[in-house]
């Protein structure tokens, strides 16, 4: 197994860091306290931002743009919207671009890789008709478009997908093409659904509750301006409403869409999940990667420069071993991430079951960990606006529970662990 990334992962993951560097950072405080000042004082704190719209456009042009397309599946799109190379990137060579993305909460939205628009587009590039393409998935890679999923529900207890309550149903006949899908449902956090730019939701539900478990459900494209679809409420995480993308609640009300609004056909939706939750999760845990590093530094930083009792941070109550247990703790999950990464390459998501469940519970953790000795060495600064480690934390622990909590991934991990035991193992009770 060789970790190491391609030439060309290389040169990009450079070009990134380079780029977040000298374009992005030196702006992005100044964005996200505009956006702060704008929700103080009642003024849309949703609208686009001039500034970031023009560094969109300076990533375009430097070819670091949707650089999330996958090898094999990117087609002609890679060429026509800007991938530099116009060849897509295995899961192991995205791996350290994404880690380079997740230093800035602005560089995944700028280089047109930030969730949920590249797990939606995933799978529009994967399962997605022709003419849902065109009318989809293009304008989503040329940017001039946002997405939203539509999958969490606030009466169930949404960890298990088939207490799904929100329904799909078919009034025509999928094979001849005729008919419509109606849809009704309330989902919340659904991520991207505040951006001004949202025009389209990726919306699971229930088909057919007598089928088996996993052809139940269904994944529709809904148009977010169609009668009956609304935005009820933005959500805020921990205090965080993450502008301007952030997570919504939205209902779907006797919503009507021609039966081609189907991703795939009916009873598709876990075969769907399967494809986009697997890459998504490993791009989620790499960009956890650079928000903790970036995490670190700023620790590292204020413990060699800030004073108390005489001496610098870094040397008071045990912080210089609490410093490098953080830098052992990165070290490890990113090789946890990348061998991930290569077993998603290599074998596929069936076979990468447990990996990436592994790391899916293992990385936000080990985030949060380094985020709150980073806050703490602020002090009460840690906690307000003026670093970005309140919005980081709220960012990492929220990833605990979206796309599965850890409990769910630690009993994939344990089951697939005691299989081949139980298997093999003398009947009990005799």
């Amino acid at each position: 197994m060789d970790f190491a990334p391609s030439a060309r992962a290389a040169d990009l993951s450079t070009r990134v860091r380079q780029f977040i560097d000298h374009q992005i950072e030196p702006i992005e405080a100044e964005v996200v306290a505009d956006i702060a000042a704008r929700r103080a004082r009642g003024a849309d704190p949703w609208r686009v931002d001039p500034r970031i719209e023009r560094l969109k456009d300076l990533a375009r042009g430097e070819g670091l743009w949707n650089l999330f397309l996958p090898a094999g599946h990117e087609g002609p799109y890679a060429v026509r919207f800007g991938t530099d190379g116009g060849v897509g990137l295995s899961n192991l060579d995205y791996a350290p671009v994404a880690e380079q993305m997740g230093r800035s909460l602005l560089a995944p939205l700028i280089f047109n890789s930030n969730a949920p628009d590249t797990g939606n587009m995933e799978v529009l590039l994967k399962y997605g008709s022709q003419s849902q393409k065109d009318r989809w998935l293009e304008p989503l890679l040329d940017g001039t478009i946002r997405s939203t999923f539509l999958m969490t529900e606030p009466a169930v207890a949404s960890s298990d997908a088939t207490n799904m309550a929100a329904t799909a149903l078919v009034d025509g006949d999928w094979e001849r093409g005729t008919g419509e899908v109606v849809l009704n449902g309330r989902k919340w956090w659904s991520s991207g659904a505040g951006h001004p730019d949202c025009r389209v939701g990726i919306f699971m539900a229930l088909t057919d509750p007598d089928a088996d478990r996993h052809h139940r459900h269904s994944m529709v494209l809904v148009p977010m301006d169609h009668p009956g679809v609304r935005v009820e409420r933005m959500l805020s995480t921990l205090g965080q409403f993450d502008e301007p993308l952030g997570h919504g609640e939205v209902t779907l009300t006797d919503v009507r869409l021609p039966i081609d609004h189907i991703i795939a056909g009916p009873g598709r939706a876990f075969e769907i999940a399967q494809g986009r939750l697997g890459p998504g999760r490993v791009h989620h845990c790499m960009r956890l990667i650079g928000l903790s590093e970036k995490s670190l530094d700023l620790a590292l930083e204020r413990a060699t420069t800030r004073t108390a009792f005489g001496k610098p941070l870094a040397n008071l109550g045990g912080n210089r071993e609490r410093l490098a247990r953080a830098r052992i703790a990165i070290n490890q999950a990113r090789l946890h991430v990348l061998h991930a990464a290569w077993k998603l390459d290599t074998y596929g998501s069936a076979g990468a079951l447990s990996e990436v469940s592994e790391i899916k519970a293992a990385v936000p953790s080990m985030a949060c960990e380094v985020i709150d000795l980073a806050i703490q060495l602020h002090g009460g600064g840690g906690t307000g606006p003026d670093f970005p480690l309140a919005a980081a934390y709220a960012g990492a622990r929220s990833l605990r529970l979206a796309d599965g909590p850890d409990e769910v991934h630690l009993g994939v991990v344990s089951r697939m662990m005691l299989a081949p035991y139980a298997a093999r193992s003398p009947r009990q009770g005799r």
